[in-house]
């Protein structure tokens, strides 16, 4: 049983904020380095085919410099397995994302997709790369990822975020029995997309003993204009911390 679960901070929106202006501010591999001073246990990035926020070159000065876990997030065409396999990060993340999709919304189908995942993640666990697959929480999709020889799936969690304000329990409860079939069948679980200050700590709580690792990037980095990148790092941490729930 997994006693901690990590907080790996997805860093796209500060590549986004410095695309739009051109330049180098804000500095992206600084505030990489930063998140990992203030706490962060993990460093995630997202390339897309268009570079419209994390470059390839990010990924190239990042990949030497971050200590933590680095973890390369995209869909898997053919420069973005070259990518991952120049730089070797601990943990690939595969997302089903088409060309020019404004942000990943859903997970794998396994099952239809499953010569396509055996075959790049067999080349990545060839590398020594932990490979995780981005998937809902159909449990017969999860076990399609695990016989396509994924390490660890991550949870798609907007649903969760969706039915948190209304219905709590009712929201999690998919979350936890697919995070208990993987576990039961050898899957490491992470989550991501849509966790927040208002709603992780439920998740976190609910999930104790099976959650490995939540990406958090769009609520955390806008959380940090008002917090504090640190305050703001600390709180997320705080929210994953047994001892602080009640």
């Amino acid at each position: 049983m997994n006693e901690h679960t990590k907080l790996s901070v997805n860093i796209n929106k500060i590549a986004t904020l410095r695309n739009a202006r051109g330049g180098d501010v804000p500095n992206v591999l600084k505030t990489a380095l930063d998140c990992e001073r203030f706490g962060a246990e993990g460093i995630t990035v997202h390339p897309r085919p268009d570079q419209r926020h994390i470059r390839y070159s990010d990924v190239a000065e990042l990949a030497p410099a971050v200590t933590t876990e680095f973890n390369i997030e995209g869909y898997p065409n053919e420069a973005f397995i070259e990518l991952v396999l120049t730089h070797k990060p601990a943990q690939v993340t595969l997302v089903p994302d088409p060309p020019g999709v404004l942000t990943s919304n859903a997970g794998w189908d396994t099952i239809a997709h499953e010569a396509l995942l055996t075959e790049v993640i067999a080349k990545f666990k060839a590398a020594g790369i932990r490979t995780s697959v981005f998937i809902e929480t159909n449990l017969d999709l999860i076990d399609g990822a695990k016989k396509v020889g994924a390490d660890r799936i991550e949870l798609y969690t907007e649903d969760y975020a969706v039915g948190y304000p209304k219905d709590p329990e009712n929201a999690v409860a998919p979350y936890v029995e697919a995070a208990k079939h993987a576990k039961s069948i050898g899957l490491g679980v992470n989550a991501g997309h849509d966790l927040s200050l208002e709603n992780l700590a439920y998740f976190g709580q609910q999930l104790h003993g099976l959650l490995d690792e939540v990406s958090i990037g769009h609520a955390l980095i806008a959380d940090a204009l008002y917090l504090g990148l640190h305050n703001t790092i600390r709180q997320y941490l705080n929210c994953l911390n047994p001892t602080s729930w009640k």
